[in-house]
């Protein structure tokens, strides 16, 4: 997980008119970390992956300066953007891990070339302004009076205690194999800090920040964001909402959509959804069901049979199903078959792993709450392909297994089969009118929901909840539609 985190907000207003911004972006990075950590980690490492540097040190400075120039070619502004980085310790346990997060650091409104009673964030109103709307700020003692984007990164992954084995792949040629691609990581949270993100709706309550500061039921202020997401229930956009519609809203799965005009022009890259299809004797037991693929182990394939499925049965004493070494008897149904397993008392990793020990040759990963699911998580060991699917299709898929015909008793016919198929009536991450869906799943995830594109986008997008092994460092279409979102903000 990438948790998006607003710091704080320096809330001001601006007063001098300049011109609008002609040439590329310059980004300034000031390193905060301490002698010895994070940017300034002495540990001698060996070059990778195109990184030249020898210590780890280096290779972080290195990747920062890759990413940012790879923001400087794609935006523009005459005005610098000033960015604050750094290594700490972030939340993390043996099993996951918070990799880093960004955010706008000061927030604006009412400033030269800004819509009216509208936020935005410095970064984008410098550039809309023509100048560094900050300069000359009294310091609060934060010390981050002038910054446009903090970000942070964890600096105990990998280690003991911090999804062991698991650290930044610091290369710059993509290929982290079963590490954290850092290049991504940053790409993305640095996309965060510039602009994407909901940035001034409490999406809990759907309360607003007002003019003053602060959030309130009522009034306040829209963010440059809210007048581009569109409801297909309330089937209005959150700049008209109240307060319990956006709470609503952004609880409201695969229903809210992005409708600015540069997204729309380049949303012809999403492809036809690909589905799971369950063929079953059972009466009514054919089935078409979205997923999400899991974040660990081989991809799902995108078409063909996978195979016959068998449901695993929860044992006693364990803290979930799938969560202890499989039995005899749910090793003896789940051998050759594609496992199904609910969701609940450990890691998805864990169930999917004791799957394959017990020789399942894939896994479906049910929801135990309403709403889609994206399995995260590690494991290096994990060599079979598995995913995410609804609590409603996984209790589905477990009523027909158990209505059909027992193998052998009959004939195969009696086995529940599942394949992988595309479905062309719908575009994958797209509502039905080719719009492209933002992440909202019930229940709310705080710092994910609704600042991330759906995860049923095919292809794979920068700007998704989860870090994909396929994303490559373009940010515009056919491959992808980050820069296009921020064109739609103003960039």
């Amino acid at each position: 997980m990438r948790p998006l985190i607003l710091s704080r907000s320096l809330i001001a207003a601006a007063c001098a008119v300049t011109c609008l911004a002609t040439q590329a972006a310059t980004i300034n990075i000031t390193n905060r970390d301490p002698v010895g950590v994070g940017f300034n980690d002495p540990t001698p490492v060996a070059p990778v992956g195109g990184n030249p540097g020898t210590t780890l040190g280096q290779q972080r400075w290195n990747v920062y300066k890759y990413v940012a120039g790879i923001w400087e070619k794609n935006l523009q502004s005459d005005v610098t953007i000033n960015v604050s980085a750094g290594w700490e310790p972030l939340t993390c346990t043996s099993n996951s891990a918070t990799l880093g997060s960004a955010g706008a650091w000061n927030i604006w409104h009412d400033f030269p070339n800004a819509k009216p009673n509208t936020w935005y964030p410095q970064a984008l109103a410098n550039k809309l302004a023509g100048e560094n709307l900050s300069a000359g700020q009294p310091d609060d003692g934060s010390g981050y009076g002038n910054v446009d984007i903090k970000t942070q990164f964890n600096v105990n992954l990998g280690n003991t205690g911090c999804l062991e084995g698991s650290h930044f792949y610091l290369g710059l040629d993509g290929k982290a194999g079963n590490d954290v691609n850092f290049v991504e990581t940053l790409l993305h949270e640095l996309g965060h800090g510039l602009g994407f993100s909901v940035l001034t709706v409490q999406t809990s309550t759907g309360y607003r920040i007002s003019a003053a500061g602060g959030y309130v039921a009522s009034g306040g202020l829209p963010s440059i964001w809210e007048q581009y997401m569109y409801d297909n229930t309330a089937k209005k956009t959150w700049l008209n909402m109240t307060a319990a519609e956006r709470k609503a809203s952004a609880v409201n799965p695969l229903q809210l959509a992005w409708i600015g005009p540069n997204v729309k022009a380049g949303a012809g890259i999403l492809k036809a959804t690909t589905v799971i299809k369950a063929t079953s004797p059972a009466a009514g037991g054919n089935r078409s069901l979205d997923y999400s693929q899991s974040g660990f182990g081989p991809l799902m394939p995108s078409s063909g049979t996978l195979g016959a499925l068998a449901a695993v049965a929860a044992q006693a004493g364990e803290a979930g199903p799938g969560c202890s070494p499989f039995d005899a008897a749910n090793t003896a149904a789940v051998k050759g078959k594609v496992a199904l397993v609910s969701r609940g008392g450990c890691p998805f990793a864990t169930k999917v792993k004791n799957a394959q020990n017990a020789g399942a040759i894939a896994a479906l990963l049910a929801n135990n709450v309403d709403g889609a699911i994206v399995p995260g998580g590690t494991d290096s060991t994990v060599t079979i392909p598995s995913a995410g699917i609804t609590k409603a299709d996984g209790e589905a898929l477990a009523a027909a297994i158990a209505a059909a015909v027992p193998y052998g008793s009959r004939s195969k016919a009696g086995v529940v089969t599942v394949a992988l198929g595309k479905d062309a009536s719908r575009i994958a991450g797209a509502d039905a009118n080719g719009n492209p869906l933002l992440y909202t799943p019930n229940p709310l995830v705080g710092g994910s929901s609704v600042s991330h594109w759906d995860v049923t986008a095919t292809p794979n997008l920068l700007m998704e909840p989860n870090i994909n092994s396929d994303l490559t460092t373009t940010l515009t279409p056919p491959l992808d539609l980050t820069l296009p979102l921020l064109k739609d903000l103003g960039w």
